[in-house]
């Protein structure tokens, strides 16, 4: 029997799985529909109930695919969703969500994200993203790729204080955050999404994490996403076509390092001395 996956709970109080599923570059070829549905699938069924998508995905193509891989089981998912900064405007955000809904087949999306800033200001968003909530067309609502000066403007915009998640670039090798935005989030019990958790593979060739993972017969991926599951208040959202590979990163959560491997991984990937930009792939 596999152990639990840890959960992270939101502003609102709702908890949801701390290892979820990401679906960056799904939904592009036809041909690869059918492993990518199996694959969401395969999570589900594995307790990962959290998906995360964006309609910039595959131009939309990528909700599609969670459309149909969570057909017969909306009530157990949790799905995230994305606007284009060109769209959230306070027309174009709710038009955009409209879309969005649409082709996943659903009237409702759990956390809705504006996915990076643009030239709209934040409180007109804000708006858009409060009428959607009270409409009922999202359950709640919050920011991507935003770093501590962007979430400081936002809580000071009216009821950019409901924000519920940031969702950023996180992993073993990229541990900027941790200076400055993971804490500020973590003190203010905003969730951090972690994206690219395993930096789309490259984190897998690492020679201190192959011989780490080896010593707990694990996989590099596996240490590489425990290292997250180890964060408070972090999610993280691996994505993959590969049913196996699903079911490897679901056992990611029983993995249990000892500190002086932690030791060793700090000193391969060392925490930021000092300040640093916010990176995004």
């Amino acid at each position: 029997m596999r152990d639990p996956i840890p959960t992270v709970t939101l502003p609102s109080g709702i908890t949801v799985p701390a290892l979820g599923q990401g679906t960056w570059n799904m939904g592009e070829t036809i041909a690869r529909a059918e492993d990518e549905i199996a694959s969401l699938k395969a999570g589900l069924d594995l307790g990962m109930t959290l998906i995360d998508t964006a309609e910039m995905y595959g131009d939309g193509g990528a909700e599609e695919i969670v459309g149909k891989a969570i057909k017969g089981q909306r009530d157990e998912v949790f799905i995230v969703s994305k606007v284009y900064p060109m769209n959230a405007s306070r027309k174009g955000a709710i038009e955009a969500c409209e879309r969005s809904l649409k082709r996943m087949k659903i009237d409702r999306i759990d956390l809705y994200l504006l996915h990076w800033r643009g030239e709209y200001p934040l409180a007109e968003t804000v708006a858009a993203f409060e009428a959607l909530k009270a409409a009922g067309k999202i359950g709640a609502w919050g920011v991507s790729n935003f770093d501590v000066d962007d979430m400081e403007e936002l809580l000071a915009v009216p009821d950019g204080g409901n924000v519920a998640a940031n969702q950023v670039l996180y992993n073993l090798g990229r541990r900027g955050i941790e200076y400055d935005l993971l804490p500020w989030c973590q003190e203010r019990n905003i969730p951090i999404m972690a994206y690219s958790p395993i930096e789309q593979g490259r984190l897998a060739h690492h020679p201190d994490l192959i011989h780490i993972a080896k010593t707990y017969q694990a996989t590099p991926a596996q240490v590489a996403l425990a290292f997250l599951l180890e964060r408070d208040g972090v999610i993280a959202i691996p994505k993959t076509s590969n049913p196996q590979r699903v079911a490897e990163n679901r056992d990611a959560v029983s993995l249990d390092i000892t500190d002086e491997d932690w030791a060793t991984l700090d000193a391969a990937f060392p925490p930021p001395a000092r300040k640093k930009p916010l990176e995004m792939l």
